[in-house]
């Protein structure tokens, strides 16, 4: 990037967690902190950042097998870096007991959260699209169905039976699945899918219309818009957020979005 102008200090991880803890004590040093990685990269600087109360701005440099929350970035990584313009994101936030994590693209439970960490279980050289396709497979094998308490804003709550329930800022997870089309991550609102209990030939049935991003309408499945839910469940919850697993032995989520938190190179 020196070729472009582009004046930077290089900080390589060698853990999981490090880019958080980088992003914390470092932010408040530098215009922004450029991300280079996947999804679990930008979830970590994000957590750094917020938690620091930090104005610095989040750069990306897409990495990763999926990239979902690049997917919400205009142009190439590098026009945004050398020309840099700043915009408002929303960022949500999960609290589980004395817990919190954060999350830039989405969160779910259910399917997608076993399929997340059936990821770390596919043969190595599946990569890509490929590895999450590997991912659905092993999770096919094996899955919940959630008995949850569910309660959207100030509605009365809901008992559902799910196969997955996502909550999302951004439009995708897994690389290509468009769970969440019409979601906008600037517009302060949260948006829901909650697929029903359906079995493994449902959820066959339903891989094609997600990843089209064609499934509004299904009867399995509900879409919905909140600015913060709770989740109760008796059983534990495994909980994905943004490909990374960030609790597993849940029982009660406060989900909430944070308007406008998060400044991005976008």
């Amino acid at each position: 990037m020196d070729d472009a102008g582009i004046d930077f200090d290089e900080v390589l991880t060698s853990r999981p967690g490090e880019a958080a803890e980088i992003a914390h004590r470092e932010a408040s040093d530098y215009e922004s902190v450029v991300a280079a990685g996947g999804d679990g990269t930008v979830h970590e600087v994000v957590n750094g950042l917020i938690c620091a109360g930090s104005p610095t701005a989040l750069g990306v440099i897409p990495l990763g097998s999926g990239d979902d929350f690049a997917k919400l970035l205009a142009g190439d990584f590098l026009s945004r870096l050398a020309n840099p313009r700043q915009k408002r994101f929303d960022v949500g936030r999960i609290v589980s007991g004395s817990q919190s994590r954060y999350f830039a693209n989405g969160m779910d439970i259910g399917f997608g959260a076993h399929g997340a960490r059936n990821v770390r279980r596919v043969p190595g050289f599946l990569t890509g699209f490929g590895a999450y396709l590997g991912a659905l497979a092993l999770t096919m094998l094996r899955y919940p169905l959630l008995e949850i308490r569910l309660q959207l804003d100030d509605a009365p709550p809901m008992e559902v039976v799910t196969a997955m329930t996502a909550v999302m800022n951004g439009t995708t997870f897994g690389g290509s699945f468009r769970v969440t089309p019409e979601a906008r991550p600037d517009d302060g609102l949260l948006d829901l899918l909650i697929v029903d209990a359906v079995g493994r030939i449902g959820i066959l049935q339903l891989v094609p219309k997600i990843l089209k991003g064609a499934h509004a309408g299904d009867p399995r499945l509900r879409l919905a818009r909140a600015r913060r839910l709770r989740v109760e469940s008796a059983a534990p919850l495994l909980v994905e957020a943004d490909g990374e697993i960030a609790f597993e032995n849940a029982r009660q989520l406060e989900v909430e979005v944070l308007p406008g938190a998060l400044r991005v190179l976008a």
